[in-house]
């Protein structure tokens, strides 16, 4: 439709900047309430509800389409580890090329993945989950990037800038997401510092990438439900941030309230219209809500419509780029470069092809895609490789591989004493963590961080049975292995490692890649290591400290610590120069360390830079992630890593003032392989504002 003065949707599209925003205006004032109040609802109808729990994301969700005006829907599909619609490429998952800490390859991701929605049919990706793993027992860790708020915004922003190539991001859950089965009714209690340092700190950083959409979470956070939450959602977002996208509910039981949502914040009830709609026009008709209310929430929706209407290459997005060559041999590389060596006794790995001749693969997970969880974030590829497959394609002729499901121990044992190498895979599913789902028992939390008690014997009587006894550990976070971690020679950890999984366990076990794999979470040596946790809480706090600060803090000795990674190389980091000793306020610190790998295998390093405040006025860690880089080396090969880090990063939030302030005080920079392998250090001073 064409008015007089020739608005129509195609001329908000044509336009840009301050002509853009005058168009959708001049839009606006001439769309019906009905019409700008159906921007804000989904479109699912009454059969589409009961068939998300057969097969969630057949199709993608609809919301928002105006026939008259021409102004297309919102088509959501949902991620992270690849487009949940039909048979796309299935990555590793989340926690996986986390591990990688690898920003450039995320980015990669994120455009695979826009790409594969694109040509599905979607245009809007609800997949960039940045909730951070607060305690490894949480079911959807694996959806995410890691405990670290500073990991989790360099690989968010990541990925969003890849998506965006093709799609709109919506990053989520808005906010304190980290308990499943407790997740639509639990209420986190929080204080303001906590809150704003360090369970905001990664989605700010999506903001200022520019993600398109903030998904509100289902949880309350101090009493209110997320997305009518106008301190998180208003105050935060949309205020203290500049945020000028789209706030989506999530689905089904995200919305509580027709009031609340909208004054709250909340632009976009999915996938279905229970509390906006025509609830949402009575409530404007009464004056509860003012339509000055609605006209902001269509204005944030038309303008990320218009953003994105002319994003990428139309013709570009044809069906034979779903699960394409290009996008498996990505899924390769990442799964490479995400698995984390975790131990390696008398260099048990890797293993030589030319001095071994039979191998035993033990256990009945090395004989299954195990591709994690089996909720919302579900992928089904076309096919996918097992630990068993990748092994045998890999082992070459003159290695004979035997396998052995691992049901009967005596079997296990007398297979595994006739060779040179037993390789035990074991680990979750699924079934053991991920969504909680409705109906079907799947998923949920894990209270308690052990392998099952049929794994953990397994592992046991194979060790006992084999001078070389290699682990492999499937799963989407922290698991225990205290009681037989001392009894094998090898552990990696591969996560649920996507449809190429089985090829890259097996590449690094046969040294063909080495690993170079970070933890993206600590693995503690117990359960009562970690934060009080409880699934089926009403109400729960959320302190300070977790992770390696809580370990830190408490002076407690992990499993594993975060950042922890072995090579089949070595690396020697020296001479660490700092560029400023007393940097501008408004400027970074630029860090430089030389590192030498002086083995004889190329290989390839992430180098961490913590951050110390000595002497603050306030409870800090004693050290914070800032800044990292993965380097390449060639045997022999030095360089020099360059690290930096904004000054702004190092303030603390006032909750007395309600300001981020920059201490005047000498901080400790330590650079190290983890965050507990510190090699280098030095330290800098702020003096006081100028």
């Amino acid at each position: 439709m064409k008015t007089s003065d020739g608005v129509t949707w195609a001329s908000v599209v044509a336009s840009e900047g301050e002509e853009r925003e005058t168009r959708i205006q001049e839009l606006l004032a001439r769309m019906t309430l009905d019409e700008k109040i159906g921007q804000m609802s989904g479109s699912a109808g009454i059969l589409d509800l009961p068939a998300m729990l057969i097969r969630y994301n057949l199709y993608p969700f609809r919301a928002g389409a105006n026939k008259r005006w021409g102004i297309p829907a919102i088509r959501f599909t949902d991620g992270p580890r690849g487009v949940a619609l039909n048979h796309s490429t299935c990555f590793p998952v989340s926690s996986a090329r986390g591990a990688t800490w690898d920003v450039e390859l995320e980015q990669r991701v994120g455009s695979a993945m826009g790409i594969e929605a694109r040509a599905q049919g979607a245009n809007f990706f609800g997949g960039v989950c940045i909730n951070l793993i607060r305690h490894p027992g949480w079911g959807r860790a694996q959806e995410s990037f890691g405990e670290d708020p500073h990991l989790l915004g360099a690989m968010g922003s990541a990925m969003v800038r890849g998506l965006q190539d093709h799609v709109m991001a919506c990053a989520k859950h808005f906010a304190c997401n980290s308990v499943e089965e407790s997740r639509f009714y639990v209420d986190v209690r929080i204080d303001e510092r906590t809150l704003r340092e360090v369970y905001l700190p990664h989605f700010e950083r999506c903001v200022d990438a520019g993600v398109a959409s903030i998904m509100s979470a289902y949880n309350r956070v101090n009493g209110r439900y997320c997305a009518h939450n106008a301190h998180l959602l208003r105050e935060i977002l949309k205020g203290d941030w500049g945020f000028d996208g789209i706030v989506i509910s999530d689905f089904v039981f995200g919305t509580r309230s027709t009031v609340k949502a909208a004054l709250g914040g909340l632009d976009i009830e999915m996938p279905d219209t229970h509390f906006y709609g025509r609830r949402l026009k009575k409530a404007v008709l009464s004056s509860k809500v003012p339509e000055e209310v609605i006209d902001e929430a269509a204005t944030r929706i038309l303008r990320q419509k218009a953003r994105f209407a002319k994003v990428g290459d139309s013709t570009g997005y044809t069906r034979d780029r779903v699960a394409c060559r290009e996008h498996e041999e990505l899924a390769l590389e990442v799964a490479r470069k995400s698995i984390v060596l975790l131990k390696n006794e008398g260099n048990a790995l890797p293993i030589p092809r030319s001095e071994v001749q039979r191998v035993a693969v033990i256990g009945g997970l090395a004989d299954q895609a195990n591709l994690g969880d089996r909720g919302s974030s579900r992928v089904r590829p076309p096919y996918a490789i097992t630990p068993l497959q990748g092994i045998r394609d890999r082992a070459g002729t003159s290695v004979e591989v035997l396998y052995e499901k691992g049901d009967d121990l005596s079997r296990a044992v007398q297979v595994a004493r006739g060779t040179d190498v037993a390789v035990v895979v074991v680990g979750l599913t699924g079934r053991d963590e991920g969504e909680a789902m409705p109906v079907v028992k799947l998923g949920g939390d894990r209270e308690d961080l052990s392998l099952p008690k049929r794994h953990i014997e397994l592992i046991e009587a194979v060790a006992a049975a084999t001078p070389r006894c290699i682990v492999v550990l499937e799963g989407g976070s922290a698991v225990l292995l205290a009681g037989w971690k001392d009894k094998v020679q090898g552990i990696v950890m591969a996560w649920y490692p996507g449809m190429q999984g089985g090829n890259a366990i097996a590449d690094i076990l046969f040294g063909d890649v080495n690993p170079s794999g970070k933890l993206p979470l600590t693995f503690p040596s117990t359960n009562d290591q970690l934060p009080f946790f409880n699934k089926k809480a009403r109400s729960i706090e959320y302190g300070y400290y977790h992770g390696y600060r809580l370990f830190d803090k408490e002076d407690l000795e992990p499993a594993f610590p975060f950042g922890f990674g072995l090579s089949y190389t070595e690396f020697r980091y020296d001479s660490l120069h700092l560029m400023q000793k007393e940097p501008a306020r408004d400027g970074s610190l630029v860090a430089e360390a030389a590192l030498t790998n002086p083995g004889s295998m190329a290989g390839e390093e992430i180098v961490q830079l913590y951050v110390g405040f000595d002497g603050s006025r306030v409870d800090r860690p004693a050290k914070e992630l800032k800044a990292f880089a993965r380097v390449h080396l060639e045997p022999g090969q030095t360089k020099t890593v360059r690290l930096e880090v904004k000054v702004e990063d190092l303030a603390y939030y006032d909750t007395g003032v309600g300001t981020w302030e920059i201490e005047e005080l000498e901080y400790a920079v330590l650079v190290g392989a983890s965050s507990r392998d510190i090699h280098l250090r030095d330290s800098f001073r702020l003096s006081a504002a100028g």
